[in-house]
């Protein structure tokens, strides 16, 4: 497995130099300050591979992009879905140009992903990442006030949810919106309440088949051009995996990937195989889910979680890589048996990148005002865990 580290541009508090001493062999970036629907150019590109290569030396490149954003647009079919279609196909251009192959995107409707606290505390003194589904409903209820949000959830949830909100002050409710709102990391784009009350309208007709036709209508339309560009494009689960503030999901289970794969059955289409995500689900098995998709995985993401018992379904909060519910050690395993089937096939892609997604905020992370989730400590922590399974599980293969 190639190692790789998620870097956010030259705005980033966590630097290019930290990511090579923490022993990553590539980044994973992307052009975070363009809005999604812009096409990509080549300048703007060669810039970036151009900061990487001075910045670490010429040690590192840009392997991995993540994400090349799906527009709001082409996920709604706007009436400008054609125009946004034309625009993602240029950027998968300018980024075959530069050289780069892997292409990581999502098609969650709305937000990138969702959390209600970015920096919980933890009995370590450290911070994580958590997701609440009281307080989600607190927001979603109380906050967003979204029609018909009371009776979405099971009703001692929603009661919960009110005596949560009855506790709140104007800090905790603004807190509670921005880790709720916060969408992807480094993203140019940040919703308001306002923004998230319009799209959930734009997607209010929509239901889960439609909006997976549409996921396979885009592909339909930018596979055939990364057939020909030498391109992978994978798609990341749904984060958390389950339905939030009415709207569909249709990359949660393996049954959803294998849908979507089924229907579009390109070796230039694959998955984002993304621990912590699908690990929130307790009827995910991800290590059967990794056997089963492992010749469709192009990029991995190891992070893991815990779900949270005698709190309300579907919480859960971002654990150390090897102390949560996932089995990263069955799932590292079955990514390495894929490579090594991948090399006796004779496959161009046998070694799978992967990075430590995610890591609590420890030591001097604490303070750094790094990006929730991607602080510089507890990724190396993670990394060099990530680094002994892979040693241990590849010498005993030996």
């Amino acid at each position: 497995m190639r190692r790789t580290w998620r870097w956010f541009g030259p705005e980033d508090r966590v630097t290019l130099a930290d990511a090579r001493q923490a022993g990553a062999e590539g980044i994973v970036t992307a052009l975070h300050q363009l809005a999604p629907g812009l096409p990509w150019t080549a300048d703007a590109v060669a810039e970036r591979q151009a900061q990487i290569a001075e910045a670490s030396g010429g040690a590192l490149q840009w392997d991995v992009v993540e994400s090349l954003p799906v527009s709001e647009g082409i996920k709604t079919k706007s009436p400008d879905w054609a125009t946004q279609i034309d625009a993602y196909r240029r950027s998968m251009e300018v980024l075959a140009e530069a050289g780069i192959e892997t292409i990581c995107y999502n098609f969650m409707p709305v937000l990138d992903w969702t959390r209600t606290e970015l920096r919980a505390p933890l009995p370590s003194g450290g911070t994580a990442m958590r997701f609440d589904l009281v307080d989600f409903a607190a927001f979603d209820i109380h906050i967003l006030e979204r029609p018909g949000a009371a009776e979405s959830y099971p009703p001692d949830t929603a009661a919960a949810a009110g005596e949560v909100a009855a506790r709140m002050n104007d800090s905790e409710k603004s807190a509670l919106c921005e880790a709720v709102v916060s969408g992807l990391p480094g993203a140019a784009e940040r919703w308001t309440l306002e923004d998230v009350r319009a799209a959930i309208g734009i997607y209010a007709p929509l239901s889960a088949d439609v909006l997976r036709q549409t996921h396979v209508d885009f592909l339909s339309e930018v596979v055939p051009l990364a057939e020909r560009l030498g391109l992978r494009l994978c798609c990341h689960p749904d984060d958390p995996p389950f339905s939030l503030l009415g709207l569909p999901r249709t990359m949660s289970t393996l049954e959803d990937y294998q849908a979507i794969l089924g229907a579009v059955d390109s070796a230039a289409f694959g998955v984002t195989f993304c621990t912590g995500s699908l690990g929130a689900r307790p009827d995910n098995d991800c290590v059967a889910m990794a056997r089963a998709l492992a010749p469709r995985i192009h990029f991995v993401h190891l992070r893991n979680v815990i779900r949270e018992k005698g709190r309300a379904p579907c919480s859960f909060i971002e654990s150390e890589h090897l102390d949560g519910d996932v089995d990263m050690v069955g799932v590292i395993e079955a990514v390495l048996d894929e490579e090594a089937r991948r090399r006796a096939a004779g496959r161009p892609d046998a070694e799978i990148p992967m990075r430590p997604d995610h890591g609590h905020d420890i030591l001097t992370d604490i303070g750094s005002g790094a990006q929730p989730g991607y602080p510089a400590v507890g990724r190396l922590k993670g990394m060099a865990e990530l680094r002994g399974v892979i040693a241990a599980l590849t010498r005993r293969a030996a």
